[in-house]
């Protein structure tokens, strides 16, 4: 709502009314969780600072995968739409989608190596990128990369390599024989891995929203689905936080809400949103173009 010329959140508290104010020239998305209102006066103000909102699942989180989120985009702002030029100049092209589809699969393996190096709370677990395990797992995953003939291809290979790092990562937190179940999920490690991906999903569909990419224009998951693209950018940190962080939650017995906090942490910590963004970026900017590496 809008209270003396400034978007505030309000809260109802047992001893009355709490507000909190919104820096909206500091802010780019607003995500309102189940239960939240807005005031027209309030959209009004954020349209005018050109800040984008979406009412999204329970809890905060865009449950991309199960529910429809539904994203306003302010009618007075001129974003740039230079990426999702850039994104479709390459898209129709098959080849050049795969290309893209394989930068972002060395992007992933890049991303996890860089985490797993220097991340103190999984390296108090023993995860290191130099295991040996890791290492094999990730350099024939990379080797398949450059083999794959079509998306089919790279997704057969990305599940075996996840696969292995399901079975490391269980190892050295005491979940050895863990079966991942993400349909009927009941003990708290496989809980907390579907928290933590639609969480990742959440940053992806930013990303995307904020450029103006359709979530639809997928390189590599099924590009029937409405929402293939988020999941496509999700799998660039999917691995290298999400995955080893459940099981070290799951290890210590903590809540959702506790494993949440630590996980955005980690998002914060890593610049997990930043590493989309970037990513994303370079394949709308000649990122399709064959070089030498693949």
């Amino acid at each position: 709502m809008v209270k003396d010329g400034r978007v505030v959140y309000l809260t109802q508290a047992k001893d009355g009314s709490q507000y909190w104010n919104i820096p909206i020239a500091n802010t780019t998305v607003i995500m309102l969780g189940t239960g939240t209102s807005i005031t027209q006066a309030a959209v009004r103000m954020l349209a005018s600072a050109g800040v984008l909102f979406g009412f999204t699942g329970g809890g905060g989180t865009p449950l991309l995968a199960g529910t429809t989120v539904e994203w306003l985009t302010p009618e007075s702002e001129y974003r740039p739409t230079e990426y999702v030029q850039g994104w479709l100049r390459f898209w129709f092209d098959p080849e050049k989608r795969l290309v893209v589809a394989k930068k972002f699969q060395k992007a992933r393996v890049s991303y996890l190596q860089s985490v797993w190096g220097k991340d103190r709370e999984l390296q108090q677990e023993g995860i290191y990128p130099d295991d040996l395990e890791v290492e094999k797992a990730l350099s024939a995953f990379s080797n398949q990369i450059d083999k794959a003939a079509n998306p089919g291809d790279l997704l057969t290979t990305e599940a075996a390599m996840t696969k292995q790092l399901y079975k490391y990562v269980a190892q050295k937190t005491g979940f050895s024989g863990f079966v991942r179940d993400r349909e009927n999920a009941v003990d708290l490690a496989n809980v907390l891995l579907n928290h933590g991906n639609y969480l990742a999903y959440g940053l992806a569909s930013t990303t995307l929203w904020v450029l103006g990419i359709p979530h639809g224009f997928a390189v590599m998951h099924g590009k029937t689905r409405r929402g293939a693209l988020v999941f496509d950018v999700a799998d660039l940190v999917k691995d290298a936080l999400v995955l080893p962080l459940a099981f070290v939650c799951a290890k210590k017995g903590t809540t959702e809400q506790e494993f949440r906090e630590t996980l955005l942490q980690a998002f914060s910590k890593h610049k997990a949103l930043d590493y989309m963004f970037d990513r994303v970026k370079e394949a709308t900017r000649d990122g399709y173009v064959v070089d030498e590496s693949l």
